[in-house]
């Protein structure tokens, strides 16, 4: 495509100031990625802390990775590597002129115009479905049964995390599933269901039902923001995908907290939700990460309505 974002649109980011960001940005990574690789290299598992490098297709060298997003323009010789990234392009001797940069320098940018040809579907999909779940009513008496329901009579199916306990034995956790109403709205939580569980749902999420199911009470709802902000880079900027990401970390600790499992040897000590004291913690954990991924699910909406208005359709 020949058309490219108007100069008044670009921001200058000299050598130091992007690399002092790149750095502290790898920093951030590191602090959940080095575990993780140190583990896998020992062949350990951890159920809390390996799921968002092992469950989302980002792995950590692909997280590690900075991008300023679009509208940025990175300088000085550093920055030439970055020429021959996908969806990144040098800028023209106009361009640099009308920058106040002289014809020899070394200046390149997101191309938001070539990101969206090849991306535009998955832009407008994660625009659907950002704006859809943003707009629907939070529901939050769940209480985390997805997690239980995936686990109901597994002795009779291939055992799920077959390395843990679970903390009520197999006859308690069924009947916690039982006991309780099951109204599951996410599919990629649906999904793993044992067969027994799958008529105790009160809804039947699908593929093709996403985009008018989710809703911003969900964890897994919530946790997936993660995915679209990755999926969408480096049109977004790396901050913003680990603000998804540190979110997620901590919805996923949660909801395996209230999980079927003993986790405490783990350090994550146990939310019964079987009892009504742990029901009242679940939701409000719930509702504070309702109200904290709102806030990151209008800055994701934001900015690919920005992008996308930049390029003409």
């Amino acid at each position: 495509m020949s058309w490219v974002l108007p100069v008044e649109q670009l921001r200058l980011l000299a050598a130091d100031e992007w690399r002092a960001l790149e750095e502290a940005h790898q920093q951030r990574v590191s602090r959940y990625a080095d575990p993780y690789l140190a583990r896998r290299s020992a062949g350990q598992k951890h159920p809390v802390e390996d799921f968002l490098f092992t469950y989302y297709t980002q792995k950590p060298g692909q997280l590690r990775r900075w991008h300023p997003g679009a509208g940025m323009v990175l300088t000085g010789a550093d920055a030439a590597a970055r020429s021959g990234w996908k969806h990144y392009r040098t800028l023209d001797d106009g361009e640099l002129a009308s920058l106040g940069l002289p014809p020899d320098s070394t200046a390149v940018t997101v191309d938001v115009a070539a990101f969206l040809d090849d991306r535009r579907d998955a832009v407008d999909f994660a625009g659907i479905i950002l704006r859809g779940t943003a707009a629907r009513p939070a529901q939050f008496g769940c209480f985390g049964l997805h997690e239980w329901a995936m686990v109901y009579h597994q002795d009779r199916f291939d055992l799920r995390h077959e390395y843990l306990r679970l903390r009520l034995g197999p006859e308690g956790t069924d009947k916690v599933v039982e006991d309780n109403r099951i109204r599951c709205t996410h599919f990629d939580a649906f999904r793993f269901y044992t067969p027994d569980a799958v008529p105790l749902n009160e809804v039947a999420p699908s593929r093709e039902t996403q985009r008018l199911m989710e809703q911003p009470g969900c964890l897994h709802a919530n946790m997936d923001l993660y995915k679209w902000a990755y999926k969408l880079l480096p049109l977004l900027p790396s901050e913003l995908v680990m603000d998804c990401f540190e979110l997620s970390w901590r919805i996923r600790a949660m909801d395996m907290q209230a999980s079927p499992y003993d986790l405490a040897a783990w350090g994550y000590p146990a939310i019964p939700i079987e009892t009504p004291h742990g029901k009242a913690a679940y939701v409000e954990h719930q509702r504070s990460f309702a109200a904290e991924a709102a806030v990151l699910r209008d800055r994701l909406a934001l900015e690919l309505a920005a992008a996308s208005a930049q390029v003409p359709q």
